[in-house]
């Protein structure tokens, strides 16, 4: 049993620090991101995000848009994150792009929505 938890131990570690990513997590100033950021994709769909709990590179985030809603916790990195099939990039204060993967129920093909979205 020894052997099996130390093979397993090692390869934590080296899976670990092979973790891909242009910086390490920092924290972030929660005022650049905490609050509601409202758009309108391309299709004239409204999105609303709210982030709330920001805290050192974590955060809360609420994600509606139309008949979609999703909560997640998520890691803010590189100035962005991911909830579900979309993803948050702080462009400047106040400003942000948003990405959003969306696949069509008919054909099954996935499209990329990009809006941008303000903070309020």
């Amino acid at each position: 049993m020894a052997d099996v938890m130390s093979i397993l131990s090692a390869n934590y570690k080296t899976v670990g620090s092979s973790v891909p990513g242009k910086t390490a997590y920092v924290a972030v100033d929660p005022k650049l991101y905490q609050g509601t950021w409202t758009g309108t994709y391309p299709d004239k769909k409204t999105f609303k995000l709210t982030v709330s709990n920001v805290t050192g590179f974590r955060a809360k985030v609420k994600y509606q848009s139309g008949s979609t809603v999703k909560y997640q916790d998520v890691l803010i990195k590189d100035q962005s994150f991911r909830i579900g099939d979309t993803k948050f990039r702080l462009t400047k204060a106040g400003v942000a792009q948003i990405r959003n993967v969306i696949t069509d129920p008919a054909t099954g093909s996935t499209y990329l929505d990009t809006a941008t979205a303000n903070q309020s």
